[in-house]
């Protein structure tokens, strides 16, 4: 309670500071405004960038260098979008799990400039950007099938994470208190030259937990290296991460303690605006410990690593057509106690055609060959489609096929709740959608999306009965049905509003009586409502309400609500989360944190060139 004291009367004196300094004029005191909708940039679901109109896939733009101080992590970004669902055991990046339209976690492709980190052991740590929250500048999210341009894993959808590029030299340094015993301290610092720029970023979160084994410390660090020169521009990318958590319930009833540690290596050569090559390195890390007052119990230690290499490359063919086209290499390993020693490669080539007319439409057909170890191939095509039937009114439908190999967990872990199953075999499944966008005017955007997801052999785990081992199995006849609608306004200047609501369905005949342990842990109804609101004097507020109703639970609301200063040198903010006090699961029997309070300061200081 004394945490929430001081920070309230932090942020009401810094309020009444703000109040003191000269007016100012009402260009630079308010919040900028957002971009005509039309207009946003996105090049997921395409060969290359396209305005988020031209687009025929169901697209999702998020841009996290608007207002970074009024949400606490990534997770909180991709809330806005209601198409996905993010099943958190603990904030900061510790373990979230992120699915998309009532698909498994283990069948979303997560990239970091379009280059994969998925996790082969188990895609649990798909949220494990090893990235600082402040190194990145925007997030891309592709509702349905990807693998046709992004390979394995992208059945349900594919998240992009893209690091920032500055534009000047600055230093940001960051820190907060809160709630559970929560401390932040974060540093980033860029610096811009004629024909290069740098960026360091490092953060590190902590807290004592909410109930006890529920503590974390999560601790992330990135540079990133540009340089232009006569073959083209150069990007060099390392980042790292280390993160130890209690466990407690995340997966049964055990005190348990984890950590993982992360590194990624990549280096992109763009070498005109038709042709990049990049070569990437994953090295991940994950200790497990069952019982965590008697870790000689039982625990488990995991090293894997990833390496992955592509060529890429797009042909005008006419003033209408262009063809798109790449090679790729994929490389796994794992070394484990509890898994063994495994690997397996993957080569793949891939063709991608689009006729793109501005006031018309669009037509993209495309194909990818993947040839997996042991020389099996899985071909996986796409079709997708737009029409401008009004200057207003634009109608788009997709199909495409993907594919997922089980991770190394599925198929060797198992533990005193759950059996792997070695004879697992992948997971497809064919996506099917179509919707209507209709832009009133430049600042205004509606959308409504009818999807489809036909899936044979979905890998999940099941049990007859609460008393048996959870079992690693392929399910068959599983299929999702569903609808997704959003609005995205700036109502009045100063104003961003967005609705987004998606309601799935599935068929839960597919589990044959069973009880399904991921699967059918999708929300059948999902809600988001987000305001955004400049108060005056450069100071923001930003109002989320979600409402979340799992299949066969009842639904819950979850209201946060922050503040930020952001204009001048001195930025303070206030995060509030939770404030219905909601008591909820993500994750089945893993309780989430009640009302908190988060807040600090933020000094930024810049040049301008």
């Amino acid at each position: 309670m004394n945490h929430v004291k001081y920070l309230l009367c932090l942020f009401l004196c810094a309020r009444c500071a703000m109040a003191q300094q000269a007016p100012s004029s009402t260009t630079s005191s308010s919040t900028p405004p957002i971009p005509p909708v039309r207009e946003t940039v996105t090049v997921l679901g395409s060969g290359e960038p396209v305005t988020e109109g031209e687009s025929a896939r169901a697209v999702t733009v998020i841009d996290a260098t608007e207002h970074p101080l009024v949400l606490q992590d990534l997770a909180g970004y991709l809330r806005t979008d209601a198409s996905v669902d993010i099943r958190q055991r603990g904030p900061m990046g510790v373990q979230s799990d992120i699915s998309i339209r009532g698909s498994s976690f283990e069948q979303t492709l997560v990239l970091l400039n379009g280059l994969r980190i998925n996790d082969a052991e188990t895609s649990h740590f798909n949220l494990d950007i090893p990235v600082p929250q402040a190194a990145i500048a925007g997030l891309d999210v592709l509702h349905g099938a990807g693998s046709t341009l992004y390979g394995a894993d992208a059945l349900g959808g594919v998240v992009d994470f893209i690091t920032w590029k500055p534009e000047q030299s600055s230093l940001r340094l960051r820190a907060g208190v809160g709630s559970f015993g929560i401390n932040t301290q974060a540093v980033t610092a860029a610096a811009v030259g004629g024909r290069w720029s740098e960026v360091l970023a490092g953060s590190r979160e902590f807290s004592t937990g909410f109930i006890p084994d529920r503590d974390y410390r999560s601790e992330s660090g990135s540079s990133e290296s540009r340089a232009a020169s006569p073959l083209g521009e150069t990007d060099v990318l390392l980042a790292g991460s280390d993160r130890a958590f209690g466990a407690d319930q995340f997966y049964g009833n055990y005190n348990s303690w984890e950590r993982t540690k992360g590194w990624f290596s990549s280096l992109t050569q763009n070498f005109d605006a038709k042709t990049m090559a990049a070569v990437s390195y994953r090295r991940h890390t994950d200790i497990f410990v069952l019982l965590r007052n008697r870790p000689s119990y039982y625990k488990n230690q995991h090293i894997d690593e990833s390496w992955q290499g592509v060529v890429r490359r797009s042909q005008p063919v006419s003033r209408w057509a262009t063809l798109f086209f790449g090679l790729e290499e994929n490389t796994d390993q794992i070394a484990s106690n509890s898994l063994g020693q495994h690997g397996r490669n993957r080569g793949a080539g891939y063709l991608n055609l689009d006729l793109r007319s501005e006031r018309r439409g669009s037509l993209s057909l495309g194909l990818r060959e993947e040839v997996l170890s042991g020389g099996r191939v899985v071909s996986t095509p796409m079709l997708a489609g737009s029409m401008w039937v009004r200057p207003s009114v634009k109608l788009r439908a997709s199909a495409g096929y993907g594919f997922r190999l089980p991770t190394y967990v599925d198929l060797y872990y198992s533990d005193p709740t759950t059996q792997s199953n070695p004879r697992l075999k992948p997971e497809s499944a064919w996506t099917f959608d179509g919707g209507v966008d209709w832009y009133p005017s430049a600042r205004t955007v509606a959308s409504l999306t009818v999807f489809h997801s036909r899936q044979s052999d979905a890998i999940d785990y099941v049990r007859a009965s609460a008393a048996q081992r959870w079992q690693a199995q392929n399910l068959t006849g599983l299929r999702f049905t569903g609808l997704e609608g959003v609005l995205q306004a700036s109502p009045l200047s100063g104003q961003q509003v967005r609705l987004s609501w998606t309601m799935t369905l599935g068929a839960q005949d597919a589990l044959h009586g069973l009880q399904s342990e991921y699967v059918f842990n999708h929300p059948v109804n999902n809600a988001s409502a987000e305001w955004i609101a400049s108060a005056g004097h450069g100071l923001v507020v930003r109002t989320r309400l979600g409402v979340t109703q799992r299949y066969q639970e009842t639904a819950y609301p979850v209201l946060d609500v922050s503040a930020a200063r952001e204009v001048g040198w001195f930025h303070p903010y206030l995060q509030l989360t939770n404030l219905s006090n909601t008591g909820y699961e993500e994750i089945t029997g893993v309780r989430m944190p009640g009302r908190g309070v988060v807040g600090g300061v933020e000094i930024l200081l810049r040049r301008r060139r």
